[in-house]
């Protein structure tokens, strides 16, 4: 048998209209703590696993990331077996991405840290990589 190829749920993203009014419902009312903070999107702990829910206002649907080891690997294992890429591998601020869709039509995202987790300040906000 293999080793598994997907490591983790890494996150579920989910679409906001007004990422203020979402962090006051997903946050203050739902309680999930603040992790990390841009423009257009924050990351929010989910407390019994190190997987996070990101409130996003990017053009994008509803998603579930899933942790690989090295995104290039993933991606051709994956096309090996009868599955497609159907877009990247593309740079994200954490190492690389690709999305590919499986022999029955899954549309599934791939993800690596190979640049490292982000950095935040005291508040949440990311740190621009040096």
């Amino acid at each position: 048998m293999p080793a598994p190829a997907f490591r983790k749920i890494d996150c579920l993203r989910l679409p906001v209209g007004d990422l203020e009014a979402a962090v006051a419902f997903y946050r203050d009312g739902l309680g999930h703590d603040l992790i990390w903070r841009t423009s257009t999107a924050v990351g929010l702990r989910l407390p019994d696993s190190n997987a996070e829910l990101v409130l996003h206002t990017e053009d994008d649907p509803a998603e579930t990331d899933l942790a690989v080891d090295a995104v290039p690997e993933a991606v051709r294992r994956f096309e090996g077996l009868g599955g497609t890429l159907d877009s990247g591998p593309f740079e994200i601020a954490i190492g690389l991405c690709a999305v590919v869709v499986d022999p029955w039509g899954n549309r599934l995202v791939l993800l690596d840290a190979s640049k490292g987790l982000l950095e935040t300040d005291a508040e949440g906000n990311v740190l621009e990589k040096q």
